[in-house]
């Protein structure tokens, strides 16, 4: 009936079954202050967005254009996390002019484009670091990113210094440090690993 009127290809999502996700997940959290953010780069249809936006969560976007749909979702930027390697000046004075609230940086060289941007528009930038914690996240080799030879975040031997001389930097406030070390995780003990190694 649905491709009769629809067409195809059709996709269909069930907004219940996202919704009791998201909010399984939000409870799961009670009692500790946080903020959901959905990766836009799982599933960039509107309607998902507007779905989750309308349950109030945040996002997490890798491009201008996700900001961009994020916005055309109802979603507010200052819920957004700006994420992902290779953020162009152009994006990042996107960003900044649409009131993100921030970045997660993957190089000293990114965090001073901020910085350089921010100064010129006269406001202030949160950011954090992606730190590379190198640990196996024991899953498919072309989806784990938490290893020194992967090309993602800041080698974790250089995370402090490299986050001291950030503090210093006049347009931006430093809030953070991340990881992420590879997605379909079978096992956790990576994840605490990593855990234990960024605290």
């Amino acid at each position: 009936d649905i491709a009769a009127q629809a067409g195809t290809p059709c996709y269909v999502y069930s907004s219940r079954a996202i919704l009791e996700t998201y909010r399984a997940y939000d409870e799961g959290l009670a009692g500790i202050p946080h903020r959901i953010c959905y990766a836009v780069k799982a599933n960039s249809n509107l309607a998902v967005l507007a779905l989750l936006a309308r349950a109030g969560a945040g996002f997490d976007i890798v491009s201008g254009g996700e900001l961009y749909r994020v916005l055309k979702a109802g979603g507010d930027p200052s819920s957004v996390v700006f994420s992902g390697v290779g953020k162009t000046a152009d994006e990042v004075e996107y960003a900044l002019e649409k009131g993100i609230y921030s970045f997660n940086c993957e190089s000293e060289s990114e965090l001073a484009l901020i910085d350089a941007l921010a100064a010129r528009r006269r406001v202030k930038a949160r950011a954090s670091f992606r730190v590379n914690p190198d640990v196996s996240a024991e899953t498919h080799p072309y989806i784990s990113t938490g290893l020194r030879e992967h090309k993602f975040g800041i080698d974790i031997a250089e995370a402090e210094s490299l986050y001291k001389r950030a503090c210093a930097l006049r347009n931006v406030e430093m809030e953070a440090v991340s990881c992420h070390i590879g997605s379909q995780l079978l096992d956790i003990d990576p994840i605490l690993e990593a855990v234990d190694k960024m605290l």
